[in-house]
């Protein structure tokens, strides 16, 4: 039986406008330096998805962005937030590892519990919460270490994930979370981005996931935000956009091609506070 889409559930999302985004290093695939970046044009599709997410009701925080970090724009990617608990991110490039402090130190001030990881992760680039599990992605950014010890601090079963595919070098940008509800947890993924015994492990929980195509993955279309019955997803994921309405969700394509410069679309924007 093919499982559908449970219902919308107001959500509250921090994101930080790319006031000084541009690719200016390379650390993944997807960026050049060479490659001429609009960074006006970042600003207004930055502004277009936060706005889509108000429109669907849902609460954006902004953190400011600092000056020499172009990436900070990938809000999922400055900590982990489960039950309140705020678990740090700890980057592997030193590009990006003033990140963490900065995102650690907007949750403190505004009264979070937060833990400092002693391990090596990239937030939500690759801790995607699925009703009660929690998703992990090793293999090229988060050591599998800061599984277990995200494990140990907020008490959900990790599942750790290994990615093969460097194009995919975060789980979010292999994987989308579509519901989180205990009851009818769903996600998409694309396959090929997974070692085997890692595509068995999704097939045995998520036996009725939507499975991306070629074209869908290389549109980042995975790199996508639910809130249980809309999914903003990026415009070239046609195919995805076509599974998802038949399994009841909305599909709501938002531009975000020059953030896709730097190797991130709407989901590395957006980091979600569950409290």
């Amino acid at each position: 039986m093919t499982a559908h889409a449970p219902g919308a559930t107001p959500r509250h999302y921090l994101m930080c406008e790319p006031t000084h985004y541009t690719v200016s290093y390379r650390i993944n695939p997807w960026m050049d330096p060479q490659r001429v970046t609009d960074t006006d044009l970042a600003v207004r599709q930055w502004r277009t998805l936060r706005d889509t997410y108000l429109e669907l009701g849902h609460t954006v925080d902004t953190i400011d962005p600092i000056e020499g970090l172009p990436d900070m724009v990938y809000a999922a990617n400055g900590a982990t937030v489960v039950d309140g608990v705020v678990y740090s991110a700890r980057f592997r490039y030193p590009e990006r590892a003033a990140e963490g402090p900065a995102y650690q130190k907007w949750f403190a001030d505004r009264g979070f519990v937060t833990h400092t990881a002693e391990q090596v992760n990239e937030g939500e680039g690759d801790l995607l919460v699925v009703g009660d599990l929690i998703l992990a992605g090793t293999g090229f950014r988060s050591d599998r270490a800061s599984h277990a010890e995200l494990q140990e601090l907020v008490g959900h079963p990790v599942i750790s994930l290994e990615l093969v595919d460097d194009r995919y070098y975060h789980l979010d940008t292999a994987l989308a979370v579509l519901s989180s509800d205990p009851a009818s947890p769903q996600i998409a993924y694309y396959p090929p981005a997974f070692s085997a015994g890692s595509r068995a492990v999704l097939e045995r929980l998520f036996p009725d996931a939507v499975v991306a195509t070629d074209d869908d993955a290389a549109a980042l279309g995975l790199n996508a935000v639910s809130d249980g019955l809309h999914v903003v997803v990026a415009p070239r994921a046609t195919h995805l956009a076509g599974e998802l309405r038949d399994r009841g969700y909305t599909p709501i394509p938002v531009d975000t091609s020059e953030l896709l410069k730097g190797g991130g679309g709407a989901k590395c924007c957006t980091l979600e506070i569950r409290r």
